[in-house]
């Protein structure tokens, strides 16, 4: 696999909420970090996305916010 993106974090789906259109993907990253994603439902069939599987989070962002209390 060959990308532009910089930002390709290695981890394993921990788990998928299904929704109608949409699902949420939780991935762990090694360390125990987690990532979510919010991909369409299709995405997770064509995947064949399952809990335990490696995937990669790929991060492509031109913003990003930094907030405090």
């Amino acid at each position: 696999m060959k990308i532009s993106a910089r930002n390709v974090l290695k981890g394993k789906v921990k788990q998928i909420t299904p929704g109608a259109v949409n699902s949420e993907v939780v991935i762990e990253l090694p360390g125990g970090t987690e990532v979510v994603s919010v991909i369409t439902k299709s995405s997770v069939e064509t995947l064949k996305l399952e809990v335990g599987k490696e995937v990669y989070a790929v991060i492509k962002a031109s913003n990003v916010l930094v907030a405090i209390e």
